[in-house]
């Protein structure tokens, strides 16, 4: 067997077009998407430009009209595309429905996915396994419930408990479909080439696709023998979504993108798993002008790297449409390809994640409030069903749109799918500064130790369910160990009398509601009230009220940070709560910070930053000494007091892949590789003005600075690189 030498996979990005020079990012690998005819070739372009090989392809739709329309195995099989209960498919375009995951669909992936391995591809990305809340409809998937469940299938818009057991199924399925193709085709290049091969799952945050009702495996891949990790698919279109705070419903592009990509940083935290954090410089809407994409792309990536755990990053995927389309102008009359100095820009932030697995957070007790979660589980998911009185037409499945509304929606129906159960309690924390994390309660029971690095979590049985009884003690055991629970709920929720473990026939004792066991475990009692109650070293608070009513009003938010206050303090450490009109972060010489709006004014006044910075949000790397950052503002600097000066010359930033860099008293030489059709822009620390500037021999732009000792150079990109001198005499 040979085992394959795995190279740095630091950053990537995935393209479905033939390899492109205005394109070529420069990153350590390349996803190749699609199982098209033209695969070899695609595959063959960017491996001649140096790239590791991977293949990425949907694996709830895609281009499988073959599979449809006969032309596979002789059988049609549109009776498995999911189906809503009006009798329509979901589709994701003409031809293109999502697909329920039945053991035939598997085998057809699987001869593809054979075709990709047989050209050489080093890892495989089975990206997006969804199932729509509003299916469930299909012939295929009657035939699947009766297979699970032993039973006639019930139309899932009847009832919770069928909505809650049709979706359980789904997760299962997509695991079921995902479990059996990783290990067949792992297989497959064992036994053909004597090598391996990964599988990693491209998905949405469990926060997204629950808010979008949409159904997906989730936390249960973590513990698939076959899937090595995930890539967080977070970026402007998922976190522009609505939500509600203070009774204002509104796009918080910013917090909703760090609660995504907090909730998939914990997905795989102590699991050994790879996280790669997806950003995207604009998004699937086309409708948007480039300064609306441009503020947004900024809010994701501040808010992907305000969470230190996961330092792998897929910089961009379809680079072609960003680097090449136009979008329309600010007065709406034409379209306008990417500003140049844009380009550099992206350039240098992409270039800059590459970089950050160098550097560790430097720790500042006085920043934080510390180890607060909010726990999330799977089972969010389940409770999202097509429950919608008043909508007559069904969803067209197309996510930019994002969640199916009504102009005949209740404000309880509507609350539902702005998801307010969990944002009331997420966004009073955030929105002052407390960096909360959504923390993957269906690890708990799996990965011993996991929930240790919390002080305080927050708890509603209101939006989710605990699907293991076992659970329970794992909580109980944190609590006993000095954690400070805070449950809140009102035992209103309709989902509670779904047929699960707490109320199964035949246990030695059925209860109404999952918290009733949680509180029984604890010591408590089954309906315990409002109050502070002490279980060992630790406590829990108990709050009587539905968590989405803390969303619709400021005393709702107050009382949220109030309970984390008081949990502090019945720890013991009062001082310990901080709050901020501002997240920041440093992780190595990188400043990282956003300044938050919706907040006390009083909170403002720390948001400025003195010293000597690198701007990196700007073309041309300008050397700062102050930055003040107003409501909704961010940055990100580098920190030139991270820059050692030792007499040699040393490239800090740029918006090119440096490579070969060598460096004495007299000159330093580095290839600059970037795509073509932009301008690089370098900053270099040097002790003195240089003598001479070249680029591939001729004369280079540059500029020197004396006051920060550095050296800005420019010069046209190329992907085969550019060899940059300076020299001193």
């Amino acid at each position: 067997m040979v085992k394959n030498q795995k190279r740095a996979e630091w950053t990537g990005f995935q393209e479905s077009r033939p390899y492109g020079p205005k394109y070529d990012l420069r990153t350590d690998f390349v996803m190749v998407y699609g199982l098209s005819n033209q695969l070899e070739e695609r595959i063959e372009g960017w491996r001649k430009a140096g790239y590791t090989i991977h293949l990425m392809t949907g694996v709830s739709w895609g281009e499988y009209q073959d599979y449809l329309y006969e032309k596979f195995d002789g059988r049609n099989h549109w009776d498995e595309a999911q189906m809503d209960r009006f009798g329509n498919y979901i589709q994701h375009g003409k031809d293109v429905p999502y697909m329920d995951p039945t053991i035939a669909f598997s085998e057809y992936l699987a001869t593809y996915i054979k075709k990709a391995i047989d050209c050489g591809v080093e890892a495989i990305h089975l990206e997006e396994p969804e199932y729509w809340a509003q299916s469930g409809y299909s012939e295929a998937f009657k035939r699947e419930w009766l297979t699970y469940y032993g039973e006639t299938w019930t139309a899932p818009h009847l009832s919770p408990d069928a909505q809650y057991r049709a979706s359980k199924l789904k997760a299962y399925l997509y695991y079921r479909a995902l479990d059996r193709l990783c290990a067949q085709m792992k297989e497959y290049a064992l036994v053909t080439y004597g090598r391996e091969v990964r599988f990693y799952v491209p998905t949405h945050s469990l926060i997204n696709y629950t808010q979008w009702r949409i159904i997906s495996p989730e936390a249960l891949l973590v513990s698939m023998p076959s899937c090595d990790g995930f890539i967080a698919q977070i970026w402007t279109g998922t976190a522009r979504t609505p939500n509600v705070y203070r009774g204002i419903r509104r796009e918080r592009t910013f917090e909703t993108a760090f609660l995504e990509y907090g909730v998939m940083q914990e997905l795989t935290r102590g699991t050994g798993r790879d996280m790669w954090f997806l950003h995207d410089p604009i998004e699937d809407n086309p409708r948007y002008s480039w300064s609306d994409y441009r503020y947004n792309y900024r809010a994701t990536v501040v808010a992907s790297l305000l969470h230190p755990g996961v330092s792998k990053f897929e910089v961009c995927p379809w680079p072609w449409r960003v680097f090449t389309l136009g979008y329309p102008t600010e007065d709406g009359k034409g379209k306008e390809g990417i500003p140049a100095s844009y380009k550099t820009v992206l350039l240098t932030v992409m270039n800059v994640l590459r970089d950050l697995h160098h550097h560790e957070e430097v720790v500042q007790d006085d920043v934080y409030t510390r180890g607060i979660g909010l726990l999330l589980s799977n089972s969010a998911m389940y409770q999202r069903g097509d429950v919608v009185p008043g909508e007559t037409e069904p969803s067209d499945g197309k996510k930019a749109d994002g969640v199916t509304t009504s102009d005949m929606l209740s404000p309880e129906k509507q609350e539902l799918l702005d998801f307010s159960a969990f944002y009331g309690l997420a966004l009073p924390l955030v929105k002052h500064g407390i960096p909360l994390r959504p923390v993957q309660l269906d690890n708990a029971l799996t990965f011993p130790g996991y929930l240790d690095d919390y002080k305080v979590l927050l708890l509603s049985y209101e939006f989710m369910k605990p699907e293991h009884a076992g659970l329970h003690p794992t909580l109980a055991g944190w609590v006993r160990d000095g954690g400070v629970l805070v449950y809140v709920g009102d035992g209103s929720d309709d989902f509670h009398g779904v047929r699960e473990w707490w109320n199964r026939e035949g246990s030695r004792r059925i209860y109404d509601r999952p918290d009733q066991h949680l509180f029984e475990t604890l010591g408590l009692n089954a309906n315990q009230e409002d109050g502070e109650y002490a279980l060992g070293e630790g406590f829990v608070i108990v709050r009587r009220v539905h968590p989405a009513a803390l969303s619709r009003t400021s005393d709702g938010a107050g009382a949220v940070r109030d309970s984390v206050r008081l949990a502090l303090k019945l720890r013991g450490e009062a001082e310990a709560y901080r709050e901020s009109g501002m997240l920041r972060i440093k992780r190595g010489p990188y400043v990282i910070a956003q300044a938050l709006d919706e907040t006390d004014e009083s909170l403002l006044e720390g948001n400025r930053f003195e010293g000597t910075f690198i701007d990196l949000f700007e073309h041309d790397l300008p050397v700062v000494n102050r930055i003040e950052l107003k409501p909704g503002d961010n940055c990100l600097l580098y920190d030139l007091k991270s820059a050692e000066a030792n007499g040699i010359a040393k490239v800090l930033v740029s918006s090119s892949r440096i490579e070969d860099e060598a460096a004495n008293a007299k000159s330093i030489t580095f290839r600059s590789e970037s795509p073509s059709d932009m301008t690089v822009s370098t900053r270099i620390r040097v002790s003195s003005a240089p003598a001479l500037v070249t680029a591939d021999g001729l004369k280079a732009d540059h500029a020197y600075d004396e006051a920060s000792g550095t050296l800005l150079v420019q010069h046209p990109g190329k992907p085969e690189g550019v060899l940059i001198e300076v020299a001193w005499k």
